[in-house]
C-alpha cells in the first residue's frame, strides 16, 4: 500500500508540467456530475444532461472573468497610482512611529529612488499581459503547448462527464470480490466527504469574497472588489483570507482616509465576516466533515505547492481527505482487533 502511494506521488511529480489540464477537467467533472446525474433522475438523456451542465460550467467560467475582470483591472489600475502614496506613509509615518516608539534607532530607508521608479514606469504596468503575450507567442513550441492545454480542459471535462459512471462501474468490475465490499465502502466515505467539501467550500469562498467587497464597498474603499475577492479567493487556507485581507484593506485605508475610524471599519467587516463564515457559511455549506484540523490543512497547501506546484496545490486537499478517510478506517480496524485488546490489558 506504501508503495502504491509512493510510486503514486513520484509519477505525479514527473508528470506534473502536463497534468494540469487533467486535473483541473477531472475536478469540473467531479463537481458536475452529481448535477448530471439530478438532470438524468428527471429522465433526460444523460448526453442531453451533459450538454446542459457542460454549457453552464464553461458560461461562468468564461463570463465571471469577462465580468470581474474589467472591474478589477480599474482598481488595480487605482492601487497602482495611489502606490507612491504608500511609499510616503511607510516613510513618514510608519517609520517614525517605530522609532519613537521602541526607540529604534538608524532605520534609514531611502524609498524616493524607488517612488521616482515607479513613477516613471507605472504605466508600463497595463501592457504587461500584452508584454507577456508577445514574448509568449515568439516561440512556437510554447505557445502550442499553451494553446493544447486550454483546449485539452474542455475536451477532457466533456467526455469525463459523459463516461463518468461508466468508469466508475469498470473500476468496480476490476475490484477483487474479497475486498470489493470495503473498497466501496471507502470510496463512498471519501466521495461523500470530498463533494461536500469542495462544492462546499468554492461556495464558502464566493460568499466570503462576495461579503468582504461589499462591506468595503460600503465603507468607501477605491479597491474593494480587488481586496475582498482576493481575501475570498485565498481563505480556502484557514485564516489566511482574514490575514492578508485585514493587512491589505487596513493599509489602503489608512492611506486613503488617512485616519483610524476608517480602519475600524475595515476591521469591523473582516471580523463580521470571519463570524459569518464560522457560524453560517461553514456549518451551513461544508460541515466538519474533512476531519483536518486548521495546521493540517495549511501545511497541506504549503506541502503540495512545494512538491508539486500549482498542481499540487489544487490536489493537496482533495488527497489529505482522502487520507484521513484512509486513517480513520485503519484506525477503526486497529481499535477493533485483537491486536489493540491485548495490548490494552
Amino acid at each position: 500500500m506504501l508503495v502504491a502511494i509512493a510510486g503514486s506521488g513520484f509519477l505525479v511529480y514527473l508528470l506534473a508540467p502536463v497534468l494540469m489540464p487533467f486535473i483541473i477537467a477531472t475536478l469540473l467533472s467531479y463537481l458536475g456530475n452529481p448535477l448530471v446525474n439530478r438532470l438524468v433522475d428527471l429522465r433526460l438523456p444523460r448526453l442531453a444532461a451533459v450538454l446542459i451542465v457542460f454549457m453552464v460550467i464553461f458560461l461562468l467560467i468564461i463570463l465571471v472573468p469577462l465580468l470581474l475582470l474589467p472591474m478589477i483591472e480599474k482598481q488595480a489600475a487605482v492601487l497602482m497610482q495611489n502606490w507612491p502614496s504608500y511609499i510616503d506613509w511607510l516613510q513618514n509615518t510608519v517609520i517614525p512611529w517605530i522609532q519613537g516608539r521602541f526607540g529604534v534607532e538608524g532605520i534609514e530607508l531611502d524609498l524616493s529612488g524607488l517612488k521616482e521608479a515607479f513613477l516613471a514606469h507605472w504605466q508600463q504596468v497595463g501592457g504587461t499581459a500584452a508584454s507577456l503575450v508577445k514574448s509568449i507567442s515568439k516561440s512556437g513550441l510554447v505557445l502550442v503547448g499553451w494553446l493544447a492545454n486550454l483546449v485539452l480542459i474542455p475536451v477532457v471535462t466533456f467526455y469525463l462527464l459523459r463516461d463518468w459512471e461508466a468508469l466508475l462501474r469498470r473500476i468496480h468490475e476490476l475490484l477483487p470480490r474479497t475486498i470489493e465490499p470495503t473498497v466501496v465502502k471507502l470510496a463512498h466515505d471519501c466521495d461523500e466527504i470530498l463533494g461536500t467539501f469542495m462544492r462546499g467550500q468554492l461556495s464558502v469562498m464566493l460568499a466570503l469574497g462576495i461579503v468582504y467587497s461589499i462591506g468595503l464597498w460600503i465603507v468607501g474603499l477605491n479597491v474593494a472588489l480587488l481586496i475582498g475577492m482576493l481575501a475570498g479567493i485565498v481563505s480556502f487556507v484557514p485564516y489566511l483570507g482574514f490575514i492578508i485581507g485585514i493587512l491589505t484593506a487596513g493599509i489602503a485605508s489608512i492611506v486613503q482616509f488617512h485616519d483610524l475610524l476608517h480602519l475600524g471599519f475595515v476591521v469591523i467587516v473582516f471580523v463580521v465576516g470571519q463570524m459569518l463564515e464560522g457560524m453560517l457559511f461553514t456549518p451551513l455549506l461544508v460541515g466538519d466533515r474533512i476531519g483536518l484540523h486548521p495546521v493540517a490543512v495549511i501545511f497541506t497547501v504549503m506541502a503540495g505547492g512545494q512538491l508539486f506546484g500549482f498542481a499540487g496545490i489544487l490536489l493537496a486537499l482533495p488527497v489529505a481527505a482522502i487520507i484521513a478517510v484512509l486513517l480513520r478506517h485503519f484506525r477503526g480496524r486497529y481499535v477493533a482487533s485483537e491486536l489493540y485488546s491485548t495490548g490494552s490489558e
